[in-house]
């Protein structure tokens, strides 16, 4: 279940950097690359400490991280809703991806010029944002005159969709991004097949200078959280010069030594991956064994069968029992088999929702 992340910024936010900073991001061990399967796709590991937890318990021929796409769409302009620049490309990209990572310049910098001649991260914002806007109400309003004939008859599956239809196209012309709008949970259910842009989760990676690292934010940014308080969105402050220093450090040590410099834990750009998972409601569980130990990403809330299926769907079709053994007890017993005889592993059943960080093996029979 890799997760796909579309970045999009206007030039000269710094869009470009923090791409490039992933696609040059040293992972902590050669086991974990990131590699670029189109130019504009790369695919890096999400960092999770469990996993090299495991390895160390339990030795494996090889060790499997889960990984995250991120997607430089690049191409926007104002106009792109209609087709200007390389606005058609650019809006098709965005419909495939699961979240959004939306670049803001909240830094000054006179050497680096500002597309619009003025740093303003709202506005830039908003640009992106009616953009998008406009092309979800194109299709809004196709699917309105799709419907509107059914639902004067009384069809009252065409009146249901119609009056969400009008809803969804009220909040658009109010110049507001569908994700801020309250919605039943039928209703969200309903809209996700309409494959619309605004409804997308977003992080706001607020781009500030290295002089406020230490801070975590400036003006800029908190002017930003006021804008997007009713979307129900992340913002992210990341300081993408500094992180493409990081990217460029192989000895973990110096990299920790460096981070430190700044009054920093971890990069930005591990909290960055760590808030998508948290905004799409994703959590990981892990298979261990002699063969491999592997993360595996799913939605919070899946029972084991489910959970079963993404390794492979003959194991979700022929589920039996599911063993399981809570991370923490893994880690203080150090191996399966002592898990075992403190009554550490449990036997689970199909209505088992899975936690995260558990570690899993599954009987089926197909």
């Amino acid at each position: 279940m890799a997760l796909q992340v579309g970045i999009v910024g206007l030039p000269n936010v710094g869009k470009s950097t923090l791409f490039n900073s992933l696609s040059n991001a040293k992972a902590e061990s050669a086991n974990y690359p990131f590699c670029t399967i189109e130019p504009n796709v790369g695919v890096i590991t999400v960092p999770d400490h469990r996993l090299q937890v495991l390895e160390e318990l339990v030795n494996p021929q090889k060790v499997l991280p889960t990984v995250i796409e991120f997607v430089d769409i690049a191409g926007l302009v104002k106009g792109a809703s209609k087709g200007e620049g390389l606005g058609n490309q650019f809006l098709a990209n965005i419909r495939e991806v699961d979240a959004i990572v939306h670049v803001l310049r909240c830094f000054d910098d006179d050497n680096i010029v500002h597309v619009e001649g003025r740093i303003d991260p709202v506005d830039d914002k908003e640009v992106i944002d009616t953009e998008l806007q406009l092309k979800d109400l194109e299709v809004v309003d196709k699917r309105i005159e799709k419907v509107a004939k059914k639902a004067k008859t009384g069809d009252k599956e065409a009146k249901r969709d119609y009056d969400l239809l009008e809803k969804l196209k009220s909040h658009l012309e109010a110049g507001k991004n569908l994700r801020s709008l309250e919605l039943y949970e039928e209703e969200a259910a309903h809209v996700k097949e309409f494959q619309l842009l605004t409804i997308k989760p977003v992080i706001y990676a607020t781009n500030i200078g290295e002089n406020d690292i230490s801070k975590g934010t400036n003006a800029h940014v908190e002017i930003v959280q006021e804008a997007v308080k009713d979307e129900d969105a992340l913002v992210i402050p990341i300081c993408a010069g500094i992180e493409s220093q990081i990217a460029e450090m192989d000895d973990p040590e110096e990299k920790a030594m460096f981070l430190d410099e700044y009054g920093l834990t971890e990069s930005g750009l591990n909290r960055l991956i760590r808030s998508a998972y948290s905004l799409l409601d994703l959590i990981t569980y892990f298979t261990a064994g002699e063969k491999e130990v592997r993360a595996w990403t799913i939605k919070k809330g899946w029972k084991a069968p489910q959970a079963a299926g993404v390794i492979h769907t003959d194991f979700e079709k022929g589920f039996i029992k599911a063993e399981v053994i809570k991370f923490d007890d893994y880690e203080e017993l150090k191996s399966e088999l002592a898990c075992k005889e403190a009554g550490k592993l449990a036997i689970q059943g199909k209505d088992y929702v899975v936690g995260d960080g558990d570690v899993m093996h599954f009987r089926f029979n197909v």
